[in-house]
C-alpha cells in the first residue's frame, strides 16, 4: 500500500509538470480571459452577476491567486472587456495567465484521486494505481487542465460527486451523506451540465443496480428506509452549499420574473438553456451546422482519446459485462452513459472537453482491462505481450504530441485534422503566442485577423503582441499578411455562414504560405489588388 501511494503521487506530479511546461508555450484560449474576470468579481465584490453561464467555483479558482497577488478589478462594463484589461494592465500578462491556470491544478489532482479510490474501493489497490497511470497520460485531460476554463473542475467535481454517491449508497451513515451532499454542491457549482449529467449517472446506476441484485419490494423499502436520513441530510448539504457560494443571496430571476434564493444561480440555468436553444456554430467531418449532431461526441471521443487507451477500455468493457452480476462492475459505464446520453441530446457540439468527465471512468474500466491481459499471461503469451505494447503506445503517444495536447488527434486522422473537428479540439485561439513570433521573425508591420462584427481585437496587440489588426473581411481581399483560423473558417467562413453555397471567401484562393500551430497564414504581395 505504501509504494502504490508513492507511485500515485509520483504519477500525479509528473502530470502536473506536464501540464505547467506547457504555460509559457501558448497563448490564452478563447473561455479562458472572461473567466477571470468573473471570477474576480466574485472575490473582491462578492457579486456574480458579469456573466452567469457558468457557476462560480472555477472562475474563483482561477481568479485566486491573481487576486492574492493584488489584482483587483477594472470596473469596465462587460465582462470580456474587464478580462483583457485584467491581464494587460498590471503589463506582466505572463505571470497573470499563468496564475490564473495554476488555479485549475487542484481539479486536475483531485480527479486523479478520485480515479485512485474508485478503482482501489471497488477493484484494489493494483487497480487504483494503473487507473491513476492511464488518466495521467490522456493528451485530452492535459490539454484541459492546463488551461484556465470550466471543463477540469466539471470532471473532477463530477467524479467526486458519483464516487461519494457511491460510497453513501454502500454506508449510509450520516457523515458519509454530508460528503455526498457537499461533493454534489461542487459538482453544480463547477457546471450546469451538472444537473442532466449526474441525475441520468444515478438513474443508470439504479437500473443496473435492480439488473444486477434483482432485491424484491420488501428489500428495497428497507432499504430506502435505511437511507432516508442520511439523504435527507446530503440534500440539505448540497442545497445550503450552493446557496452559501452566491452569499445567500435572494432575488429576482431576469426574464423568469420569480424571487428565488441564490438567484445567480437560476439566472445561469436560464441562460444555459437559452445558449442550448439557440445552438452554437458547430463543425464535424466537413459540415457546418448551428445545432450539432447527435453522433457528434461518440466521433469526437473516437478520434481524440488514444487507441491504446480505447483499445484497453474495450477489453475492460468486456470483463465488465463478464461480471454484470456484481453491481460494481457497472458503475463506470453508468457514469459514462449518464454523460455521453445526454450530451448527445444538446445542441452545443464545440469540443470533447464538454464531456471530459467520461474519462475518469475510461481510466477505471481501462485499468480493469490492462489487468485482465496481465493476469491472462500466465496462459496466453500473447496477452503480456499485448499489454505492454498498449501501455507503451500511450505513454509515447502524449510524449510525441507534447505540448500540443488540444490539438491533439489519434492515429485514425490523417494530415488535415482540422476537418474532422475544430473549435476547442484543435484551434482554440492558444497559438496566437507562436503567431506573433512568427510574424516578429517575418517584419509583418499589420495583419489581417478577426472578423467582421467581431469585439474589438486590440487587446492581442499588447498580448500576445501582434501587429496592428486589421478584421478579416470575406469577400473583400486585403494585402499583406493573414492568419486564418480554422474554426473559423469553417464554422461560420468568417461571416458568410454558409448563406450564399457558391461563394466561398477570398483567401480560400490563396496558396497557405505556412501552418502556425493550428493557424492558417498567408500573403498577398503589396499592389497585388491594384485596379482591382
Amino acid at each position: 500500500m505504501k509504494y502504490a501511494r508513492l507511485l500515485v503521487v509520483g504519477f500525479i506530479l509528473l502530470g502536473v509538470g506536464r501540464i505547467v511546461s506547457t504555460y509559457h508555450v501558448f497563448a490564452t484560449a478563447n473561455d479562458e480571459p472572461g473567466n477571470i474576470a468573473c471570477g474576480l468579481q466574485y472575490l473582491a465584490q462578492h457579486i456574480y452577476q458579469y456573466e452567469t453561464q457558468h457557476p462560480p467555483l472555477t472562475r474563483a479558482m482561477i481568479a485566486l491567486l491573481p487576486y492574492l497577488s493584488g489584482t483587483r478589478p477594472r470596473g469596465q462594463p462587460t465582462f470580456q472587456q474587464e478580462s483583457w484589461d485584467l491581464i494587460t494592465y498590471e503589463h506582466h500578462p505572463e505571470q497573470t495567465v499563468m496564475r490564473m491556470r495554476l488555479g485549475i491544478l487542484p481539479f486536475f489532482v483531485l480527479g486523479c484521486l478520485v480515479v485512485f479510490d474508485w478503482a482501489r474501493r471497488c477493484f484494489g489497490i493494483a487497480s487504483g494505481v494503473v487507473a491513476t497511470y492511464l488518466f495521467t497520460l490522456i493528451p485530452t485531460v492535459l490539454a484541459h487542465a492546463g488551461v484556465a476554463t470550466t471543463d477540469m473542475g466539471l470532471a473532477a467535481c463530477l467524479g467526486a460527486a458519483f464516487l461519494a454517491m457511491l460510497v453513501w449508497a454502500g454506508e449510509p451513515t450520516r457523515m458519509h451523506g454530508a460528503i455526498f451532499g457537499f461533493a454534489l454542491a461542487l459538482a453544480m457549482l463547477s457546471k450546469f451540465t451538472t444537473l442532466g449529467f449526474f441525475p441520468v449517472s444515478a438513474a443508470i446506476a439504479l437500473a443496473f443496480y435492480l439488473a444486477a441484485e434483482r432485491p424484491g419490494m420488501d428489500r428495497l423499502k428497507q432499504l430506502v428506509k435505511q437511507r432516508a436520513a442520511s439523504f435527507a441530510i446530503a440534500v440539505g448539504v448540497c442545497l445550503f452549499t450552493v446557496w452559501a457560494a452566491y452569499f445567500f443571496s435572494f432575488g429576482k430571476v431576469p426574464v423568469w420574473n420569480v424571487s428565488l434564493p441564490a438567484w445567480e444561480y437560476f439566472d445561469g440555468i436560464r441562460v444555459a438553456l437559452t445558449h442550448n436553444s439557440n445552438g452554437h456554430p458547430a463543425y464535424l467531418l466537413g459540415e457546418a451546422r448551428t445545432f450539432g449532431w447527435w453522433y457528434y461526441f461518440p466521433v469526437a471521443l473516437a478520434v481524440k482519446t488514444p487507441l491504446a487507451l480505447l483499445l484497453l477500455l474495450a477489453v475492460g468493457i468486456g470483463v465488465c459485462c463478464g461480471n454484470r452480476r456484481r453491481v460494481l462492475y457497472l458503475m463506470p459505464m453508468a457514469f459514462s452513459l449518464g454523460i455521453l446520453l445526454p450530451a448527445m441530446a444538446g445542441n452545443v457540439n464545440i469540443g470533447v472537453r464538454h464531456v471530459l468527465p467520461v474519462y475518469l471512468a475510461f481510466s477505471v474500466m481501462a485499468a480493469l482491462g490492462l489487468i485482465h491481459l496481465a493476469r491472462l499471461s500466465d496462459r496466453k503469451a500473447w496477452a503480456g505481450a499485448a499489454a505492454l505494447v498498449l501501455v507503451l503506445w500511450l505513454a509515447a503517444t502524449g510524449a510525441l504530441h507534447h505540448p500540443d495536447y488540444i490539438p491533439y488527434f489519434n492515429e485514425l486522422v490523417g494530415g488535415h485534422p482540422d476537418r474532422v473537428l475544430c473549435d476547442s479540439d484543435y484551434d482554440w485561439g492558444q497559438d496566437t503566442k507562436r503567431l506573433a513570433a512568427r510574424l516578429r521573425q517575418l517584419g509583418a508591420t499589420q495583419l489581417n485577423y478577426g472578423y467582421v462584427g467581431s469585439a474589438d481585437m486590440t487587446f492581442l496587440e499588447i498580448y500576445p503582441g501582434l501587429p496592428p489588426i486589421r478584421n478579416i473581411h470575406p469577400v473583400q481581399p486585403a494585402e499583406g499578411w493573414t492568419a486564418v483560423c480554422p474554426t473559423m473558417d469553417h464554422a461560420t467562413q468568417y461571416g458568410l455562414e454558409y448563406r450564399y453555397p457558391n461563394l466561398k471567401p477570398w483567401y480560400t484562393y490563396l496558396p497557405v504560405q505556412e501552418r502556425v500551430g493550428t493557424i492558417d497564414l498567408l500573403y498577398l504581395p503589396p499592389g497585388s489588388l491594384a485596379g482591382k
